[in-house]
């Protein structure tokens, strides 16, 4: 984690934030870090004059702004007794646009925030903000769960290496340095995950071939993709945390989110890889199943040539 200089904390006083102030400032000083704390108030409505005739529509809109820049500055002055200098912003607009736009103005290379409340019976962990981060912003975002405290204790890292996609591959080292490095600092256990399964294989099963004949095919095939994650492990320096290994057959966007609830994970990171012909435009299938089940905090990443839809 002491890749991360020019940090963004982003504060929605709706949420409860806590944890996230915390993790922001102890990385902050972990990493002798520039902090900036961020705020985004949206629109006023057009028709917000028709309900409220006390004062105008600017009038009101001052006054909102005005008041989240006092809460800012009261965070600040905590954030400022613990010995990290920061400053603060308050922007307008649509939040994800507005921070990612903040992301691209300043260079932040992390955006630290808390998950939105949701309601609802099918409310999942991650709120539009949060999803539209984790989808368009080009640095790397941390969403900290509401309900987490102190520090995470199991973090898993969900890798996947392949001989085929370049850019995809790419992630897999930032993804286990990134994870290590937090495990060290947490001293929590570190999990490493890479899922897979024979390609076609409902459709072998159909045309008749023998059983052994596919597990044969199933035993080439793990010991292809065993191969490849021990590659990956032997560059970097993990060994001193003994990860627990889970080579497990099948799709992650079904096995990561039991692998969430039944190891206790409390700290999920993983890449997010575009699959569009739209640079940026959409995360992939499988990260957005798996954002969408999982009940945890979680760091997400980029290749280092994500491009954006968001601009200035």
């Amino acid at each position: 984690m002491k890749r991360f200089k020019n940090i963004l904390l982003v504060c929605d006083f709706d949420t409860k934030q806590q944890v996230a102030v915390e993790h922001a400032v102890s990385l902050s000083q972990q990493n002798e870090a520039k902090l900036t704390v961020f705020s985004v108030v949206k629109d006023v409505p057009a028709d917000i004059g028709t309900s409220i005739t006390a004062v105008t529509q600017q009038e009101f809109f001052k006054q909102i702004i005005n008041d989240r820049q006092e809460q800012l500055n009261s965070l600040l002055a905590d954030i400022n007794k613990q010995g990290v200098e920061a400053e603060t912003m308050v922007v307008t607009g649509t939040p994800f646009i507005e921070i990612v736009r903040q992301v691209l103005r300043n260079k932040h290379d992390l955006v630290i925030t808390a998950a939105e409340d949701k309601k609802g019976i099918r409310a999942h962990l991650f709120g539009t903000t949060s999803m539209h981060l984790m989808r368009k912003c080009p640095c790397p975002v941390w969403v900290i769960k509401r309900a987490h405290s102190g520090s995470f204790r199991h973090i898993m890292a969900a890798i996947d290496p392949s001989a085929y996609d370049p850019k995809r591959d790419s992630l897999n080292p930032l993804i286990l340095q990134l994870a290590s490095s937090m495990a060290r600092k947490e001293s929590a256990d570190l999990h490493i995950v890479h899922a897979w399964h024979l390609y076609g294989e409902s459709y072998i099963n159909r045309l008749g071939m023998k059983e052994e004949d596919i597990l044969k095919a199933k035993t080439f095939e793990k010991k292809q993709h065993k191969d490849r994650v021990d590659n990956l492990l032997s560059k970097l320096d993990v060994i001193d945390l003994k990860p627990y290994l889970h080579l497990v057959e099948g799709y992650p966007d079904d096995l990561i989110p039991e692998l969430v609830v039944s190891q206790g994970i409390d700290l999920l990171v993983m890449g997010t890889v575009c699959r569009t012909g739209i640079a940026g435009f959409l995360i992939g299938n499988t990260a957005e199943e798996v954002l969408n089940e999982v009940d945890c905090s979680v760091l997400t990443l980029k290749p280092e040539d994500f491009i954006t839809p968001v601009t200035l």
